[in-house]
């Protein structure tokens, strides 16, 4: 049943409402109904508003706390945004959050669970796959375009998980335990640049503590951060299940709790009648849930979900973010001539989405196989089994699964078969990563390894055949102990329904490949920055690395990776050229004036393609323990043919080149020697020119 659009509400309107309302209702308003829903109270005009998760995909599901999470409504599945986020394409993103916004408007659907920009502070956290980044700049760009791709279809987008989230171990009880400049460096500039560039409606505090103090009870983070200094004006609503203390949440800025069936409403009205809670404090918690409901209902549209034409969306997304490691000999892509054996199980059913509460119902997923069903020169052999399945159970905070890396075995028969095809095909291309089982919502990985099945599977392979092509699909960095011996590798992450299609058409040429790393691959887990801390101990989590995570802790050490952030080929060349700085200078504490950078790009190879221009501060010289570089601005080109250039400009502001300052409570300059610095990846600067900034101190607060 369509909805009724609803009239737009002023402030005052909305704040007369909520004088009429009991006190036992604010207690209740400020508790969700059932798992989707908010309360609805007909008489005073309060209507109710659906929730339901994202972010790469809609999972509207029946409003019942037991519903197993599998069970939903068929949608489009859409890259996850460890795959949005290789593509480091604004424009492409936008465009798929809008069509993901038309899809709930469509189905009623009032605010989306999405987008996700924790950092990723480890290749073990069982959900990287539904983040974007190991970097501020990347997932806080990114995210302001989903944001605002879904928002302009009148849909609510609910930022998440605010903020820290960076492990599903012990994720209700942890304490991700850190100093204020490792908060302000690292893990809350994502946060801020998606409030203050996309102004999303509501923003999810999430399960974990920030230094032993439950995010839904942060009110440093959540009143005096994200309200008063960034400016946030929506709702915040906790994680399900996220919050411990109702007054306290009430008190710290949390409005709307999920989905507690409203046994703790009473704890609220204890709070105000004793004294202990304001009631001033509810009324506003009652404003901003009301505020955010006749909002998204006002922009309601009664508007049809087109899965068709929603699938070529999905489709132009992932074939802009797979990336392709490797390409020893020019083996791709493949002439349609050859004889191509696929191999393994993923070949046949992808592993194309994360597993949680992520999960998207698709009939359209299109595998390898059975997009290539009609070319008359490919084969297939199964080579290993789908191994166990990752059983969701109805409680939504946990999918914690005992399966091992030890049911995934080596199945001799196959793998005998597979190197029997192999030895007749030109091309061997053998899909490998991670089962879901392996990776889900709910727990973390603890190794870096495929499954032996799938390893096994490689180095049998590589000894017959000397032409093998690893594509790889997970949703975080593997180890790959047969790296020497394959000549190609695509990693493809968790690349939607439309998998199949454009991995047959990036192997064959149809499409060249232009996506980045948006992580570092790691040689082994052991050189991860975290690795002495991640899983933390008695709850507590130590952030000892500081904001030296990811690229700026490994290109800081000089340290060898597998594969370096921003990394990725492609099937032609480019030459940078003609570096341009037109700095307009910092002056006094305002911090006016800023540096325009440009750079001419020109395509040198004999394919058409399109090239992610990357820009790093990188810091030569300051009295600061500094990464030697960070990003600070990206931008992918058109499809530029051979020999066509293009110029690439970025705009740099003050705080592209300052530092926290605790003592200071802000963003400071230090002197020193400082360069822009045009890359193609963390480890590979191509260009680059000094920069002199003189170190500048505000007044402290």
């Amino acid at each position: 049943m369509a909805l009724a659009k609803q009239k737009k509400m002023s402030i005052k309107e909305i704040r007369e409402i909520v004088s009429k309302m009991t006190l036992q209702q604010k207690a209740e308003f400020t508790s969700g109904n059932g798992m989707w829903e908010t309360v609805e109270y007909k008489k005073l005009g309060i209507p109710k508003e659906w929730m339901c998760d994202g972010p790469h995909g809609l999972r509207k599901q029946a409003n019942d706390m037991h519903a197993n999470v599998n069970d939903s409504i068929e949608a489009v599945s859409f890259p996850a945004e460890c795959a949005m986020a290789a593509s480091w394409d604004r424009e492409l993103i936008y465009e798929a959050a809008k069509t993901l916004g038309n899809e709930a408007q469509a189905n009623d659907v009032q605010m989306v669970l999405g987008p996700g920009v924790n950092m990723k502070r480890s290749p073990l956290c069982g959900r990287n796959f539904e983040y974007m980044s190991e970097d501020p700049c990347l997932a806080g760009e990114l995210g302001a375009s989903y944001v605002n791709g879904l928002q302009s279809t009148g849909v609510s987008a609910c930022l998440k998980h605010f903020f820290a989230n960076s492990q599903e171990t012990d994720r209700l009880t942890s304490s991700s335990d850190m100093d204020e400049t490792t908060a302000r460096q690292i893990y809350l500039p994502a946060f801020e640049t998606v409030v203050k560039k996309a102004k999303p409606k509501s923003v999810m505090a999430a399960y974990n503590k920030v230094n032993g103090i439950h995010m839904t009870e942060q009110k440093k983070y959540l009143t005096d951060v994200l309200r008063k200094e960034w400016g946030f004006d929506g709702m915040v609503v906790s994680d399900w299940g996220a919050t411990h203390n109702r007054p306290g949440a009430i008190e710290a800025g949390c409005d709307l709790t999920m989905w507690q069936q409203h046994e703790t409403d009473k704890d609220i009205v204890k709070a105000v009648k004793k004294g202990t809670l304001d009631e001033k404090k509810l009324d506003e918690a009652c404003v901003n849930i009301l505020k955010h409901i006749f909002d998204t209902l006002h922009t309601h549209k009664n508007v049809t979900a087109d899965l068709d034409r929603d699938h070529e969306v999905v489709r132009r997304l992932f074939e802009s973010s797979v990336v392709l490691l490797k390409n020893s000999g020019n083996i791709l892509p493949i002439s349609k001539k050859k004889k191509v054996l696929l191999v393994g199980d993923f070949a046949k059913n992808p592993r194309y989405q994360g597993g949680g509460s992520s999960h998207v119902s698709t009939s359209r997923s299109v595998s390898a196989v059975e997009a290539m069903k009609d070319m008359a020169n490919v084969s297939f052999a199964q080579g290993y089994g789908p191994g166990p399945e990752a059983k969701p159970i109805t409680d939504p905070t946990f999918w914690t699964t005992k399966i091992t890396e030890k049911d995934y075995a080596p199945d001799k028969k196959l793998i005998s078969a597979a190197v029997k095809a192999a030895k007749n095909a030109d091309v061997c291309v053998i899909f490998a990563g991670l089962p879901e089982a392996l990776e889900s919502e709910g727990a973390d990985r603890s190794n870096m390894k495929m499954p032996d099945s799938h390893n096994a599977l490689i180095e049998a392979i590589t000894r017959v055949n000397q032409n093998v092509v690893v594509v790889l699909q997970n949703g975080a960095p593997v180890e790959m102990p047969w790296i020497g011996s394959v000549k190609g590798v695509l990693e493809t992450y968790l690349g939607g329904e439309a998998s199949g299609e454009v991995v047959r058409d990036i192997l064959f040429g149809d499409v060249n490949p232009s996506g980045r790393l948006p992580e570092t691959f790691p040689v082994r887990l052991e050189d991860n920055p975290s690795y002495l801390y991640y899983f933390g101990c008695d709850d507590s989590v130590k952030y000892s690395e500081g904001e030296f995570i990811g690229y700026r802790y490994y290109t800081s050490k000089k340290m060898p990776v597998l594969f370096p952030f921003g990394y990725g080929l492609s099937y032609t060349t480019f030459k940078y050229s003609d570096l341009q700085i037109n700095a307009k200078g910092f002056i006094g504490d305002e911090r006016s004036g800023g540096i325009t950078v440009s750079v001419k790009v020109t395509n040198t190879g004999k394919k058409a393609g399109r090239e992610v221009v990357q820009l790093y501060v990188g810091v030569n010289k300051c009295k600061l323990p500094r990464p030697v570089r960070e990003l600070k601005g990206f931008a992918k080109t058109g499809i530029l043919k051979p020999g066509e250039s293009r110029i690439v400009t970025f705009e740099l502001t003050s705080r592209d080149f300052a530092h926290w300052n605790d003592e200071c409570k802000a963003y400071v300059h230090y002197t020193g020697e400082y360069e822009i610095q045009i890359a193609k990846n963390a480890n590979e600067v191509v260009l680059s020119a000094p920069v002199d900034i003189e170190g500048a101190y505000p007044r402290k607060r």
